[in-house]
């Protein structure tokens, strides 16, 4: 009789918990996103992608140049939040010469655009496309950054390294410290708070420009490193990557600062190339990585200590997917790149994770 007792109350148990509200919301497994690819108007191949800046889920612009009969060629393409679409309306589109970074300065696009041996920054505001030239020009156009009542552009000439500054009105050249020998890139938070990293006669330096003049920024790298590219975020917070070399060796490293002190971690990224690191909408890191699959790209997502990995959607007959560039779009991540399909040169790709 007990025995019948207890075989009645495990059936009633197990049939209470197949019919409770709360036991079949959590049985449930976790759905996560992945990464979608996103149909790219072909260019002439090869191509070369430059940057990708995204204001929101439907305003995002990539940049790069192809290679024509005569040359190379700029290369523009606008998301709209449904597809991409090939822009030829900016002066110079016809012509050789290549665009590089992109930055959104409050409701304008601005854009590096290196065109026949000189430069200038490209800007589309409501009223269309204009052009601001360049006041010399530059054997090499390193680097760009704009916010609002500043621009930036870093370069040599045949006297050497060149700091560009425009103020919206006019360009004057900045002065940088004794013993720099090139900068690597620029990136600015505000007309007051920039912030460059270079190559000196010591090593690999951060430098800062406090709106009065570039000083070292007293950034304590890693001995026998380089600097890949540099996030300043709004709430002051900082985060750095570049590459630490040991005996030949190079392993990707991580920094960051906390409005205080700088923290450097080593998460295992093998020599990953850091300069299409992001900040995605979940607030954890993302950049792309080399892929172990040639028909997958590969992204990781670094979240304090942890790392873990994702792969875009397998592409047929492809010996080379590479995202070149990320960006945060509203709730998505798009990244922009190249695909190699076998038999055929480099061309364009896209894919979004989320939105």
């Amino acid at each position: 009789m007990n025995g019948l007792r207890a075989v009645v109350v495990c059936l009633v148990i197990t049939c209470a918990a197949v019919l409770s509200p709360t036991s079949a919301v959590t049985a449930a497994p976790a759905v996560r996103p992945g990464w979608s690819a996103l149909p790219v108007p072909a260019a002439t191949p090869p191509v070369t992608v430059s940057d990708l800046a995204a204001r929101g889920p439907d305003d995002a612009w990539a940049t790069g140049y192809e290679q024509a009969s005569d040359g190379w060629r700029p290369m523009l393409y606008h998301w709209d939040g449904t597809a991409w679409s090939r822009d030829t309306t900016f002066p110079g589109a016809g012509e050789p010469g290549g665009l590089g970074r992109a930055q959104f300065v409050g409701a304008d696009m601005w854009i590096l655009h290196t065109r026949a041996g000189g430069g200038e920054i490209l800007r589309r505001s409501a009223g269309g496309w204009s052009a601001v030239p360049l006041p010399q020009t530059l054997w090499t156009y390193q680097d760009f950054a704009a916010v609002p009542g500043a621009a930036w552009v870093v370069g040599e000439d045949d006297t050497g390294l060149k700091v560009l500054h425009y103020d919206g009105s006019r360009w004057t050249a900045q002065a940088t410290p004794d013993g720099v020998l090139y900068l690597m890139g620029i990136t600015a938070r505000t007309a007051t708070d920039a912030w460059a990293w270079a190559d000196t006669s010591t090593g690999t330096t951060v430098l800062r420009w406090d709106g009065t003049a570039w000083r070292d920024a007293r950034v304590p790298l890693p001995p026998s490193s380089n600097v890949h590219t540099l996030l300043l975020e709004p709430s002051g917070r900082i985060t750095l990557g570049g590459s630490q070399y040991t005996d030949g060796v190079a392993r990707t490293y991580l920094m960051r600062f906390d409005g205080h002190t700088w923290r450097t971690t080593y998460p295992p990224l093998g020599d990953t190339y850091t300069g299409a690191m992001v900040r995605g909408p979940d607030g954890a890191l993302w950049l792309p990585v080399r892929s172990d699959r040639a028909f997958q790209s590969r992204y990781a997502r670094v979240d304090g200590r942890r790392v873990t990995f994702s792969y875009g959607p397998e592409r047929t007959n492809a010996i080379d997917v590479k995202a070149r560039a990320l960006a945060r779009a509203g709730a998505a991540l798009l990244s922009f790149g190249t695909v190699e399909v076998y038999g055929s040169k480099p061309n364009l790709m896209s894919e979004r994770l989320g939105g």
